[in-house]
């Protein structure tokens, strides 16, 4: 018997669709595994949490019912098994979870007979570094952000690529972004997207003191290193808006391709780029040509 996995927010609705979705695929054989949404852990020493902690690698697939911070959490439930996971749209926005609810059962019905393919989406792990010795490491999969906790000030982010030093960052914050990342905290300071196929790290400040920083875009398989200086000591680290830790002076932040990616299931018929515009309401007449004028 085929076991599938379902991450459910809390939240009624959510909730409501998650028990009317197990007994339709228990009518048709399956057995559901119903987890809820994984709450944002304490910040660890290790990148991975223990086998307790991950999705039995049985599964076929993961359901995910909630919005992108749903998705987000049930990352860290997937880690490092490779099972496919589909997200399923019931929040505000919806980039990750990109099948509306609506679709469900219509879009479950292919699911279960492997009428599907999966899109491979990079992570990133975030290890902090202090008197030699890794006090915090996280995976995250859309991105790692260091900015300013409070007062109107900018941080001074000191940054290197692959040792190389690249530039201080004078700004009130700095985003290392996935692709997947890239439509997201990334986009909103005017970051560029990426489509996940290229595996690439952007850099994006956060309103940079100087019009002369502006976003970068760097291979996958750079070590991105950061540190800040001591005058800015309200300074916090965030992984994947969800969990973070204060950073001083005396702490690296060492940024870099995560060894494993996590599988999104992509229904056939629906590109990257058809999400793309229904997420970010592309608009435009079909067939339009814009014809050039004598002056």
């Amino acid at each position: 018997m085929k076991r599938i996995g379902v991450v459910v927010k809390d939240q009624k609705e959510a909730i409501e669709k998650a028990e009317e979705l197990e007994t339709w695929l228990t009518a048709k054989g399956f057995e559901v595994l119903i987890r809820q949404n994984i709450p944002a852990p304490i910040t660890s020493h290790h990148c991975l949490v223990d086998n307790i902690a991950k999705a039995p690698g049985d599964l076929s697939f993961i359901v995910i019912l909630g919005g992108d911070g749903t998705f987000l959490s049930a990352v860290r439930w997937v880690q490092d098994t490779g099972i496919p996971v589909l997200g399923v749209n019931l929040g505000a926005f919806g980039f990750l979870t990109e099948t509306p609810v609506e679709q469900l059962f219509p879009v479950m019905e292919g699911v279960i007979k492997d009428d599907f393919t999966t899109e491979e989406r990079i992570l990133l792990t975030a290890r902090v570094m202090r008197d030699g010795e890794q006090v915090a490491c996280q995976t995250v999969l859309n991105d790692v952000v260091v900015n300013k906790e409070a007062l109107a000030r900018i941080a001074h982010i000191h940054t290197y690529i692959d040792d190389d030093y690249l530039t201080t960052y004078q700004a009130d914050g700095l985003i290392v972004a996935t692709p997947t990342g890239s439509t997201a905290y990334s986009l909103s300071a005017g970051g560029p997207i990426i489509h996940p196929a290229l595996k690439n790290i952007v850099l994006s400040p956060i309103c940079p003191f100087t019009l002369i920083n502006r976003p970068l875009i760097v291979p996958g398989t750079v070590v991105i290193k950061i540190k800040i200086e001591e005058r800015d000591s309200n300074t916090f680290l965030t992984f994947d808006g969800q969990v973070g830790l204060h950073v001083t002076h005396k702490d690296s932040i060492i940024i870099q391709k995560a060894p494993h990616t996590i599988h999104m299931i992509r229904t056939l018929g629906k590109s990257y780029y058809d999400v793309l515009k229904a997420k970010l309401k592309w608009s435009g007449r079909l067939g339009a040509v814009c014809v050039p004028t004598d002056v």
